[in-house]
């Protein structure tokens, strides 16, 4: 596998576990938002995650680093590209866990770190040993019988597993720190996000959001929820080869299986119970294979 230099594989892995911790508990916190529509909802998730990230940068003395961002074509267009990608990732996982699909969820992001592997190799030149190509070939068949098991909401799982391996793959190569990035995307999402506001605020019904003040601090939380793990995501991949922030990226999806089971009541079908053990134990061929190579070196 390749292998980065060491200033970036210090503090990778923790990084990255850390953002899909977050990530799995997700769903127990939309639920808590799930009256509120999805497209509402991020909405105001963006407008919530702007004051944090600005202040964190303020804080950091980083707030030039904004500027700079935007002053530069390339990178200017690279995040441009990483906001319509993430805008698009938050609705469709939204509206899915409202809409209680949250195994076509969590399928979703089983294919995700097939797509990274497969990204990270094919236009990153990142290598794979035989152990881990068959722990990918392992996890490949865990995710086709799963997605066999939930054939009519695949298109779910796909456009979620799509657009967050293209959003991993451009931020990595963006090339400003993690909460710069985060904080331009949402710069650039904020006027339609203002536009979604405002018009639930004028619709017949309301805003929810505008009228209760436990809505309100559920929503002021979700800057946390969206800003903390995307930066820890951020900062793992620009540390971290993406070949394996593609095979880490199991765990949460895992958590948000497990949610659905044991929270949500969801049934679980002979199938998936049988994907889910071959796709840990991909996991686990992954993970010695990888310690392995890291006592060696």
């Amino acid at each position: 596998m390749h292998t980065p230099a060491p200033h970036q594989r210090s503090g990778g892995l923790p990084l990255a576990l850390g953002a899909h911790l977050i990530w799995g508990l997700l769903p127990l916190y939309l639920w808590l938002v799930a009256h509120i529509p999805a497209v509402e909802f991020v909405g105001w998730r963006v407008i919530s995650s702007l004051p944090l990230c600005l202040a964190i940068l303020a804080w950091r003395g980083q707030l030039g680093e904004v500027r700079t961002a935007f002053a530069q074509p390339r990178t200017r267009w690279m995040l441009l590209a990483s906001s319509v990608l993430i805008g698009i990732n938050w609705l469709v996982y939204v509206a899915a866990i409202q809409a209680g699909e949250v195994y076509a969820a969590s399928i979703g992001y089983y294919v995700t770190p097939l797509f990274s592997v497969l990204a990270g190799t094919v236009f990153l030149n990142e290598k794979l040993t035989r152990r881990q190509w068959l722990a990918v070939a392992i996890s490949t068949l865990g995710v086709l019988l799963m997605a066999w098991e939930a054939l009519a909401s695949l298109g779910i799982s796909i456009v979620l597993a799509l657009s967050w391996t293209a959003y991993g793959f451009v931020r990595k190569l963006a090339p400003v720190n993690a909460l710069t990035g985060l904080t331009v995307e949402v710069i650039v999402l904020l006027l339609p996000a203002l536009a979604i506001a405002s018009w639930f605020a004028q619709s017949p019904a309301g805003s929810a959001i505008l009228w209760s003040w436990k809505d309100a601090g559920l929503i002021v939380l979700s800057g946390v929820v969206t800003a903390a793990p995307l930066v820890l995501f951020a900062m793992a991949a620009q540390r971290l080869a993406y070949s394996t922030m593609g095979m880490i990226q199991f765990l949460s999806p895992s958590m948000v299986f497990l949610v659905g089971l044991l929270f949500f009541g969801k049934p679980l079908g002979t199938a998936q119970l049988a994907s889910f053990a071959l796709i840990w134990a991909a996991i686990a061929l992954f993970v010695i294979d990888l310690l392995a190579r890291t006592r060696r070196a």
